[in-house]
């Protein structure tokens, strides 16, 4: 039985930019991103080190290795039971940039407010 459930962040716009990440990615890198993801629902919170690592705030990066490179998809748990995954990059050298992370806030911050009006209507 899975632990988390994992989703993808919504535009505005109807853009899942995630996805569309994913979707860019080699074949192979993709099966990992699942394979990943596959162990994120399994252990939500706890999945590990190398697999999962606490940024800041409550940013999360999944972590693996494509062909690509270094490949993150920043997230955050909404309540115990679910991860929103906002947005995907290739990551060079060095942190993850502040711009992703910003990104990661930002969209955390739009998903949070419609969870709000939803329960409010």
């Amino acid at each position: 039985m899975k632990k988390c459930k994992c989703v993808y962040f919504k535009t505005d716009a109807g853009r899942i930019p995630v996805e569309d990440f994913i979707n860019s990615l080699d074949d192979r890198t993709q099966q990992k991103y699942f394979e990943v993801v596959g162990l994120l629902e399994d252990y939500g919170k706890r999945l590990p080190a190398p697999h999962s690592k606490h940024l800041e705030d409550e940013i999360y990066e999944l972590r693996f290795t494509g062909i690509e490179g270094r490949v993150r998809v920043l997230y955050f748990f909404y309540h115990a039971g679910k991860a929103v995954f906002t947005n995907g990059l290739v990551k060079k050298k060095g942190p993850v940039p502040r711009n992703e992370i910003k990104t990661a806030k930002e969209r955390m911050k739009v998903y949070l407010k419609r969870q709000t009006k939803k329960r409010v209507l």
